[in-house]
């Protein structure tokens, strides 16, 4: 799957910030720069669906990462409840096997593509072990995407760092998203990712698409950041 993908298509861009005018600011910045856009819980919860119209609007596609986590009936129900949206690309749910099992009927049945987060890349093997789960990150992560491909899912979210692990043992028609992807050089100060590689790094390594939001968000020109990380993955 992945080497079919121009490079501009490849970026989910995080539109992580607090407001319906600022993400649309962005978006209408970025919209002539890539495709994709990230709607979180923190901008949902702020701006609800008028920015996933908004962003369709524009020409762009969301990622609604919401990450789903609930009983299966609620999950079900909230994922068809997302039918009448436009552009929704990909919608995240937990990688848990009732609720992609859900996940799966609730797509099957119309509602959006469904990613799998398998574990967060803020968490790391002490993290995970704080929680009482013996297994690394990386075990954790296959585990998960066994079970979210076994279920019917689109694909899975996982730490660029597990991205090669991933196509290993899911194949070339499975979408690989990974978030945790830091360009080169001198790194955003307070940033919580633990398992990180650079764009490059991340589509070597099996990414079809590659969630960046600080690097781009706080530039000095979010433009020309963008253009960067095209440039670079087209090399």
């Amino acid at each position: 799957m992945t080497a079919a993908i121009p490079a501009r298509k490849r970026i989910i861009f995080a539109l992580d910030v607090p407001t319906f005018d600022e993400a649309v600011a962005l978006v209408d910045r970025l919209s002539g720069e890539l495709m994709y856009f990230k709607v979180g819980l923190e901008l949902f919860i702020a701006a609800g669906p008028q920015i996933i119209r908004a962003i369709a609007d524009r020409g762009g596609r969301v990622m609604l990462d919401l990450k789903l986590h609930d009983v299966p009936a609620t999950v079900r129900r909230a994922l068809l409840a997302m039918k009448p949206l436009p552009g929704i690309a990909f919608a995240t749910v937990h990688a848990e096997p009732q609720v992609m099992a859900a996940a799966a009927e609730a797509q099957a049945a119309g509602g959006p593509p469904v990613l799998g987060v398998t574990v967060l890349t803020s968490l790391g093997a002490e993290d995970l072990a704080a929680s009482g789960v013996a297994k690394t990150p990386e075990e954790l992560v296959e585990i998960r995407a066994r079970l979210a491909k076994l279920a019917g899912l689109t694909g899975v979210v996982c730490s660029p760092r597990e991205a090669a692990l991933v196509r290993e043992i899911a194949g070339p028609d499975f979408a690989i998203v990974t978030p945790g992807v830091r360009p080169a050089g001198p790194q955003v100060a307070g940033d919580d990712q633990k398992r990180t590689l650079t764009p490059t790094e991340a589509v070597a390594a099996g990414a079809d698409h590659i969630v960046i939001g600080r690097p781009i968000r706080d530039a000095e020109d979010p433009v020309a950041a963008v253009r960067a990380i095209v440039a670079e993955l087209d090399e």
